[in-house]
């Protein structure tokens, strides 16, 4: 690309040329003069060469850049073209300007036969996910619902209802995984679009927690909430929500009975920080750069149920807002998964 600084590069460059060559023939001249002696008409004959040789130089420059302009011009014009699909401007002549031209236009249309290739696997990918989603809910929800009326039979055996028991619990974690894996699909092939919006966090970590006491009272961990109200972040409230959802599940699950939980949050010029910090088992250091890989499970937590995408989905919610999340733990010690979403 030609630019400003290009162009008085070689304005600077030929006004250097022309001192050295006018030094060159001021002292060709005066040498000349000095060792023949004075002579009006050789004086006068150097100046019209120096005139001429200037004024030749000068014409020569002026035609350069106009070459380069007007080359510059059916360049610019070719790529117009080329990109509205218009007709060539070169035709078939067979110059190096033409042989561009076709070259550029064999791009171009590279370009958009991949765009469209793209486009038809996102329309595959979202009619497979739609009829993923629609076929499993239907036997899913009639596993369930069988389950539960055959546990209500008189007379069971407890083997058979322990039985019952498992095929139900394992029923509703196959849904919660098909559930989470076409969320995940729909967010990284763009057929969800965030809503972001500056709004207070309160409401949002309200919203996450809301499902998750229950679960923490059965364990009798203490949660507790530090939070800033006049605290906002530019943010989808469904989404961030269930991301935060997400870590204060794996707080809870990895916390023994008896722990506790803090959430705090608090705002920047550029970000809003929310903290989760737990009581919990922690997390080796050699395990931290991993914990947000999809079905990443480390060493200690495999004694637990689950299947390693929650942080993955929460990262990647909160990624697609423009923000980032952080861990930081020891074994024994509890962790700190940390949310940063931008203010703007």
């Amino acid at each position: 690309m030609i630019t400003s600084s290009n162009i008085r590069g070689n304005r600077r460059l030929f006004s250097i040329f022309s001192a050295l060559f006018l030094l060159l023939l001021i002292g060709y001249t005066a040498t000349v003069l000095y060792l023949t002696g004075f002579s009006l008409v050789l004086l006068q004959l150097s100046l019209v060469f120096l005139i001429a040789v200037l004024g030749t130089g000068a014409l020569y420059n002026r035609m350069l850049q106009r070459q380069i302009t007007g080359f510059m011009d059916t360049v610019d014009e070719m790529v117009d073209r080329a990109i509205h699909g218009r007709e060539q401007l070169t035709l078939f002549d067979e110059t190096r300007l033409s042989s561009l031209e076709h070259k550029l236009l064999r791009y171009i249309e590279m370009g958009k036969a991949n765009e469209q290739h793209l486009a038809a696997e996102k329309n595959m990918i979202k009619e497979l996910i739609s009829d993923i989603s629609h076929q499993t809910k239907t036997p899913l929800a009639s596993i369930l619902l069988y389950s539960q009326l055959v546990a209500e039979t008189p007379d069971l055996s407890p083997d058979t209802r322990q039985l019952l028991q498992q095929i139900e619990a394992q029923s509703e974690k196959l849904e919660w995984l098909i559930t989470s894996l076409i969320k995940l699909s729909r967010l990284e092939t763009g057929m969800i679009h965030l809503q972001s919006e500056v709004r207070p966090v309160t409401a949002t970590i309200t919203s996450a927690l809301s499902h998750l006491y229950t679960r923490a009272g059965n364990k009798n961990i203490r949660i507790t909430i530090d939070c800033n109200p006049l605290a906002s972040a530019r943010h989808d409230y469904k989404w961030t929500s269930e991301a935060l959802f997400n870590l204060v599940e794996n707080a809870v699950k990895y916390t023994e009975p008896g722990g506790s939980i803090r959430i705090t949050a608090e705002g920047n010029e550029m970000f809003t920080r929310i903290e989760v910090a737990d009581t919990g088992i922690g997390i080796p250091e050699g395990e931290l750069e991993h914990i947000f890989k999809r079905f990443y499970r480390g060493h200690n937590a495999r004694e637990y149920e689950g299947i390693g995408i929650g942080l993955f989905l929460a990262q990647k919610i909160i990624s697609i807002q423009g923000g980032y999340i952080t861990a930081a733990s020891q074994p024994g010690q509890g962790s700190r998964l940390t949310m940063y979403l931008p203010q703007l």
